[in-house]
């Protein structure tokens, strides 16, 4: 939107080695920089980077630390306080970045597609590399469907509870990377309806692309190409990421339709009670879709996701599970609760405290550089658990019970032990649909957007067993007492102020309530 950090970003992120296992080289002028295959080869390895960046750290723990699961510990430094508290406004720092840096990504796209169409449309380039650069085209369409998308999920009223034609309902549109100090030229928001059109095309248009590049392959490559823990976009990833905006829309039938084109792909099944826990310590299992790569030459690059919630100290921690959250798993049968959650003595003003502390993201060893735990876990944004937990829903909301227990049941059976299957009907359905995706999706960004699209309030609950119930005297008083209620205006976040003042197009077009 601004020029001046679009351009900071284009002129010092674009441009990365062919391989993602290298680190990013060179620099070049955004005048010249695309007039080669292989400039634009290298300007698409940007792309990963980008996204390795909006799927980790901040970018999903932001949302949940805003929700009911968990609550800061007194000595945390005030860590993420305004969020934690509900305390945040257009004013708050933290979310500036939400909007500015998924913007910054779309101009990268924007100038990519540009060079990229006028490549493709010329005589200068082999047939192969022709459908090398398709298949460049539909990552740079699928990346800047995620930007929008985080954009909407973030900043805009559920698409199923306001009138999504209703005037600035939306985000800012653009399209072309056109960047300019004239604020006449400044886009103003769109409607909700024409955010979610976008997101959908420019989807539809990455899996023709991909599709296309896909055909081109053999048979064996082919499959190959569509396996498990894949650091490069393909077909499915684009179908699951469809299957999460068609639920996002309300269009349910879509929703199945998607879900079960990427459950059908056999190479694909949820990891069992037995490997699950590989999934978030190793980063890998057969139900990763899409793992954004590193290692540990490139660790510096990778987030420590799990630095929102614990520390490389087992003493300190700044966020620990509320009573809420343990409550909805049966410690000792759901494989979840142990890979998710771990006792841990913490010391707080010279004096220990029993705590639940949330250990999702305990740390891959293989991206450490020293001796201690760096808590750096490779992003996971599309796991088949969440296309069962969309199929599930979907079908529930179009009224056929029989493929949403099946669905539902089929998960349970992946994380409890000696699971018999339910039958369901209804609300209840409905409501055993709805905690079986809490208790999965926990800690990955969602649960303020299913909140505010289930139109439902929260509160936290430091109602523990014995077993921690000391430690609800040393968490942060303010954050145990949040409550929102359905429809609260703090679901959605506040435009800044800076990009209002820099923009004179939606200077009158903030959030309500902010």
């Amino acid at each position: 939107m601004k020029k001046l950090l679009i351009s900071s970003i284009l002129t010092g992120a674009l441009f990365t080695s062919c391989s993602l296992t290298e680190e990013p080289v060179g620099q070049l002028n955004d005048l010249t920089a695309l007039e080669t295959f292989d400039n634009l080869a290298k300007y698409r390895n940007g792309f990963y980077n980008t996204l390795r960046g909006f799927t980790a750290g901040a970018y999903i723990g932001y949302t949940d630390i805003q929700a009911d699961m968990f609550i800061g510990m007194q000595n945390n430094g005030n860590t993420l306080g305004v969020m934690s508290i509900g305390n945040f406004s257009s004013n708050t720092t933290d979310l500036t970045g939400a909007w500015s840096n998924p913007y910054a990504s779309i101009a990268s796209v924007n100038y990519f597609l540009h060079y990229c169409d006028l490549m493709l449309e010329s005589d200068e380039i082999t047939e192969e590399e022709k459908i090398q650069l398709q298949l460049f085209r539909g990552e740079a369409k699928w990346t800047r469907a995620y930007s929008y998308y985080y954009l909407v999920d973030h900043f805009c009223q559920a698409y199923t509870l306001t009138d999504p034609d209703a005037k600035a309902s939306g985000v800012p549109i653009v399209t072309v990377y056109d960047p300019t100090s004239d604020y006449a030229k400044y886009p103003g928001r769109n409607t909700l309806k024409e955010s979610f059109d976008l997101i959908e095309q420019d989807l539809a248009d990455a899996y023709d692309d991909m599709s296309a590049y896909e055909q081109s392959l053999g048979l064996t490559d082919r499959i190959a190409f569509r396996k498990p823990n894949s650091y490069y976009l393909n077909t499915s990833i684009v179908q699951a990421f469809q299957a999460r905006i068609a639920l996002l829309r309300g269009e349910y039938a879509l929703a199945v339709e998607k879900a079960e084109a990427v459950i059908s792909n056999t190479n694909y099944k949820l990891c069992t009670t037995r490997d699950y826990s590989q999934i978030w310590t190793n980063d890998t299992g057969n139900e990763l879709l899409f793992v954004l790569y590193g290692d540990q030459v490139q660790a510096t690059a990778v987030t420590a996701t799990g630095s929102i919630w614990i520390n490389a100290d087992p003493e300190k921690a700044d966020y620990v599970a509320a009573a809420n959250a343990l409550a909805m798993y049966d410690e000792d049968n759901d494989v979840r609760y142990d890979t998710f959650f771990e006792e841990r003595s913490l010391k707080v003003e010279g004096s220990y405290y029993s705590a639940p502390c949330f250990i999702k993201y305990p740390g891959n060893p293989s991206l450490n550089t020293t001796s201690t735990n760096a808590l750096k876990n490779l992003p996971k944004p599309f796991r088949l658990s969440e296309t069962y937990l969309i199929l599930a829903e979907a079908a529930a909301a179009s009224g056929d019970a029989t493929k949403a227990n099946k669905a539902l049941n089929d998960i349970r059976k992946a994380r409890l032990y000696n699971y018999e299957e339910q039958t369901y009907s209804g609300t209840t359905l409905i409501n055993e649909i709805r905690a079986e995706r809490t208790k999965e999706l926990i800690g990955e960004g969602f649960r303020i957007s299913d909140l505010r699209r289930w139109n439902l309030g929260f509160t936290r609950s430091t109602d523990y067993t014995s077993r921690y119930q000391e430690v609800a005297e040393v968490l942060v008083y303010a954050g145990t007492q949040v409550t929102y209620l359905s429809g609260d205006y703090r679901y959605v976040w506040p435009i800044p102020k800076d990009e209002l003042e820099a923009n004179p197009q939606i200077a009158n077009e903030q959030n309500p309530g902010y």
